[in-house]
């Protein structure tokens, strides 16, 4: 038996970054020093975050993404 595979939409790229603002989000609600290490070209965009904190959020975000992808996909949704 094959894994049911479905293909990329815009619908499943609003679910990534859907996911994606909310982990940035929380990651700088929860991060004790957010703007410790390298700066971006422009941290005033993303909320005077460091290259590492942003790095760990969108990690985070992909994660959270791709299971609520999946999740969604198995229920027909996307």
């Amino acid at each position: 038996m094959a894994p049911s595979t479905f293909s990329w939409s815009p619908k499943v790229a609003l679910v990534m970054i859907v996911c994606n603002v909310l982990a940035i989000a929380v990651g700088k609600a929860t991060i004790k020093h957010p703007n410790v290490g390298a700066e971006l070209p422009n941290p005033a965009f993303f909320g005077g975050m460091s290259h590492a904190a942003l790095l760990g959020t969108t990690s985070l975000g992909h994660l959270l993404g791709i299971g609520a992808i999946q999740g969604m996909a198995a229920r027909g949704m996307l």
